[in-house]
């Protein structure tokens, strides 16, 4: 083979992989491991197009490097393989969500394939194989099974609190739960009370647990939805409306683990924004709880604040929209008025609730509260800037202190009270820092000392007490979905009982269509005869997407293991993730659910590490290049690129597949759309030049480009190192098919290294010279470098310098070729595989070693002295880097080059500077 048939090396090489399983990798004690994981994917119809496959072209370039340096490398891939897609595409057309999840599986696994990755496919998962959601299910009923005790600060089996019931009560119990219910009993009132009485009880204190709470309804998808699913009010599939609502639900305790959650981040190798955005999502603060006395009752609304000492200040309360005390609250005269806000206050997601802050709304509930400390009575407010679900759903207003409570108070014309020494009730609420100047026991102390005393003082009293209050929610559980891994739970006199273990899997059972039933149960409802030993109901409700991605990594490890998760040797071995690449956009779903079952998991002594992955890169966005034509107004006329400025034009998008460095392919223009059969086209030097501009790679806007058509045209390998090329990896880019072409003629040109001028494969066996040496080694050196920090795109440039370099010196010798090729290997492992075979060997060049750089091939052994007389340079002399000065000297006189500036004399001085210049002084 002379020419550089990628095609066919392509083809055969990944045949070579597959049929004996190259990258199959088991525990090897002999050698150190190392763990690269990437984000699974969801299957979507649409398949892959270029921007998918950056993260996954970084994670195999590492994979195969650090497999020739030695390592043992676990690099697995799966499918996140339940969702709402396919179940939305199940309602549309009938179709099994099953089937289309297969079939999608399948299309990406030949693509994935087509880009040459060196995963591990004797261990794929998908969630929703029941092999696999067994799993899930079990580590569930571990959730329902333990509650999280505050003294020992990790998750106990639950029979460890019965234990302390049956002993002693509530009165030796820490737990997390307990703090909100404050339910106290005695020993002999739980022996005392009936089973269904302790199961209640019980169901406070678990981490998987039932309860109600306030979550994001989608009539139109029949579904409870999460946060990051919901924006502007809408469902980010569909566009459908999404009200909040109280329902019963299944949720887990994760807000039991915010302060480890928050504490480990230090521990762990990940970008400051990551970290940054999981500490606001946790969002620790320390202050206080108050409760506030409501005028006429004996009711009290508990408060959450960072600042105690401006009980002073507090001219009044808000309370959220969704709080469950509000209809009572509400006096007749406003009720008309707060249930029109309420309604409305539904219809806006946390997540802009909680941003927009130019928003400002608000009702009056017509009730007064009292102030603990001054005893003023002060007005309750309705507004939509406070969340049922963080602190109490009750805010005490400071607007001398908070910009948002200012604005509120200016906007309904409320008191402003000023709080700190030398300010005007306008212009306090800028301070940060201050002094109290109220009269009383906070009179003339610094803030920070303030504090301190108002917390005494609020415990002294027994109106409030100290406390750490976090942002995080415990995470809603449970989806009114079809799709989903089934809740081992049953139902036995409307107690909740889990599945024995034995049970599991709890299989998803087949149902007649996919929508909620006619009484308004979720699509499980339809489900025929499926009841525990035939009697008593399971919950119809599945487990959210987040379930099965939280632990797929662990079943890497140990896939086809029947009777454990993973097992013990497994784990032990493979450990934490070394590098895990993934977008951004999970910083706050899935890397913080992850992180919480696997410390959850660790409690139980099942896995061996603190956290799940060591180092985190987020690979940034490939955006898309968009191309327009230009139609003139009221006409069948498109007009060229660099002519539209003398007609009355609109830009339309054009598919990117048909234009080529952005000029049009006019006929495959017309054959796009029929209505564009009959275009005419006004050129430009016989071309039509097309516009364009980066927008997001979407169908939308015709600028999505399959990686299938670019591996056709030009191959695998240069896709991959074109990826590679575009920037670094952790930054947006615009993908520009136009600039392909460079990587392609530099593979060409590696290819040619190989043969001689008739096209035949010839290496020599020469030594080689001090100076290809010097190019070979430097490249190895960098690339290694580069790898190591995970710069990919300053290895392709360097890659292309040496190839460069070697064909000016007619390179030649294997001495040379051989070790470029490994250092090659991992950005473009079908061409060097190819020609591994073709340097006569036999196994394949992933179990090759990277070869070693030697510095001694890339310290200079001379430098070129610019030769200076009186401060000009008058030409340059070639010297030994480690010549003595006295000999440089003789040198530069006896060359002739300076003999018509010293005009016959001897030079005053010579200025010797080693390795920078030489100047004579005459």
């Amino acid at each position: 083979m002379s020419e550089y048939n990628f095609n066919q090396i392509e083809k055969k090489w990944q045949q070579y992989w597959k049929q004996h399983q190259t990258f199959k990798v088991t525990i090897d004690a002999n050698r150190p491991k190392y763990y690269v994981l990437d984000m699974f994917p969801y299957p979507s119809g649409a398949g892959l197009h270029v921007g998918h496959p950056l993260g996954y072209i970084a994670s195999d370039i590492v994979t195969r490097y650090k497999r020739i340096k030695g390592f043992n490398v676990l690099h697995p891939m799966g499918f996140d393989a339940f969702g709402l897609p396919a179940e939305q595409y199940a309602i549309q057309t009938g179709q099994h969500p099953a089937v289309t999840t297969e079939q999608n599986i399948n299309r990406y696994k030949e693509q994935l394939a087509n880009l040459g990755f060196s995963f591990d496919w004797s261990r794929e998962v998908r969630t929703s194989d029941p092999q696999y959601y067994k799993w899930t299910q079990w580590i569930f009923l571990k959730l329902f099974d333990s509650w999280y005790n505050q003294a020992t600060d990790k998750a106990e089996p639950i029979r460890t609190l019965i234990q302390k019931f049956e002993s002693s009560g509530t009165a030796n119990v820490k737990a997390a739960g307990h703090e909100e219910d404050n339910s106290q009993f005695s020993a002999a009132e739980w022996h005392h009370s009936s089973e269904k009485e302790q199961q209640a009880i019980l169901l406070k204190y678990r981490l998987a647990f039932l309860s109600d709470a306030t979550v994001n309804w989608c009539p139109a998808l029949g579904t409870v939805l999460a946060n990051d699913e919901v924006k502007d009010g809408v469902s980010e599939r569909g566009g459908y409306p999404v009200i909040r609502q109280k329902m019963k639900q299944w949720s887990l305790r994760i807000s039991a683990y915010a302060e480890r959650l928050l504490n480990d981040l230090e521990q762990i190798d990940w970008t400051e924004p990551i970290k940054e955005m999981q500490r606001n999502w946790i969002g620790k603060s320390i202050g206080a709880e108050l409760n506030f006395k409501i005028k006429g009752s004996e009711q009290q609304l508990k408060v959450f604040t960072t600042r105690p000492d401006t009980i002073y200040g507090v001219s009044f309360l808000v309370i959220a929209p969704e709080h469950e005390w509000v209809p009572e609250l509400t006096s007749p005269e406003q009720k008309e008025a707060v249930e029109e806000y309420v309604n409305t206050a539904k219809n806006r997601s946390e997540r802009d609730r909680m941003s927009d802050v130019k928003h400002i709304s608000g009702v009056f509930t017509g009730s007064y509260v009292i102030n603990p400390i001054s005893g003023d009575e002060i007005p309750l407010w309705i507004a939509d800037y406070v969340l049922a679900g963080y602190g109490t759903g009750v805010v005490m207003a400071v607007p001398a202190s908070d910009s948002r409570d200012f604005n509120f108070a200016k906007h309904f014309n409320l008191p402003i009270l000023p709080v700190i020494e030398g300010s005007t009730p306008d212009e306090v609420y800028e301070a940060k820092e201050g002094i109290m100047m109220n009269s009383g026991f906070l009179n003339g102390l610094p803030v920070k000392e303030a504090i301190k005393a108002a917390v005494a003082k609020f415990a002294e009293l027994g109106v409030g007490r100290g406390k750490v209050q976090y942002r995080i929610h415990d995470a809603v559980f449970g989806r009114q979905r079809y799709w989903g891994e089934p809740i081992p739970i049953y139902y036995k006199d409307d107690v909740a009982y889990p599945l024995p273990e034995s049970e599991l899997p709890l299989i998803l059972p087949e149902i007649d269509a996919f929508l909620p039933t006619e009484t308004g149960e979720p699509p499980l409802g339809r489900a025929k005869d499926w009841k525990y030993q035939a009697e008593y109901h399971y919950e119809l409700t599945t487990m959210p997407g987040w379930a099965g991605s939280s632990w797929y990594y662990l079943r890497y490890m140990a896939p086809d293991n029947g009777k454990q998760f993973v097992s013990s040797e497994a784990e032990k071995y493979w450990g934490s993730v070394d590098l895990y690449i993934g977008g951004s956009e999970h910083a706050t779903g899935h890397l913080l659910y992850a992180r919480f079952w696997y410390k959850f998991l660790k409690d139980l002594g099942l896995v061996s590490s603190e956290e799940p992955f060591k180092k985190l890169i987020n690979q940034g966005m490939i955006q898309g290049r968009s191309n327009f034509v230009y139609r003139v107004s009221n006409t069948h006329q498109f007009v060229s690129y660099n002519l539209r400025h003398q007609y009355d034009v609109t830009p339309l998008h054009v598919d990117v597949n048909i234009v080529e460095n952005d000029v049009l392919d006019i006929e495959a223009f017309k054959k796009w759309r029929s209505d564009l059969a009959d275009s005419e086209f006004i050129l430009e030097n016989g071309k039509y030049i097309c516009g364009w501009e980066v927008e997001k790679m979407s169908k939308r806007w015709y600028n999505v480009v399959n990686p299938d058509d670019i591996i056709h045209k030009v191959g695998t390998d240069t896709l991959r190192m074109y990826e590679m090329f575009l920037g670094p990896l952790e930054q947006f880019k615009p993908w520009n098919t136009n600039g392909i072409d460079g990587v392609h003629k530099f593979l060409k040109r590696f290819w040619k290294l190989f043969f001689d001028a008739n096209n035949q494969f010839y290496v020599s066996n020469e030594e080689p010279t001090a100076t290809e040496l010097k190019t070979l080694h430097k490249t190895i050196k960098k690339v290694e470098e580069d790898i190591e920090r995970f710069s990919f795109n300053t290895s392709v440039s360097t890659f292309m310098i040496c190839v460069n370099e070697l064909t000016a010196l007619k390179c030649t010798k294997k001495a040379i070729l051989e070790p470029l090729t490994i250092a090659l290997s991992p950005y473009a492992p079908h061409i060097t595989e190819e020609l591994w075979h073709l340097l006569g060997h036999a196994d394949s060049i992933s179990y090759a070693r990277f070869p070693a750089w030697q510095e001694k091939y890339l310290t200079e052994s001379s430098f070129e002295y610019p030769i200076s007389v009186n401060g000009k340079m008058r030409g340059k002399l070639t010297f030994p880097t480690d010549m003595a000065k006295e000999l440089i000297e003789q040198e530069v006189i006896g060359s002739g080059l300076i003999d018509k500036y010293l005009e016959g004399k001897a030079p005053k001085k010579i200025i010797v500077v080693p390795n920078k210049i030489v100047n004579v002084v005459v």
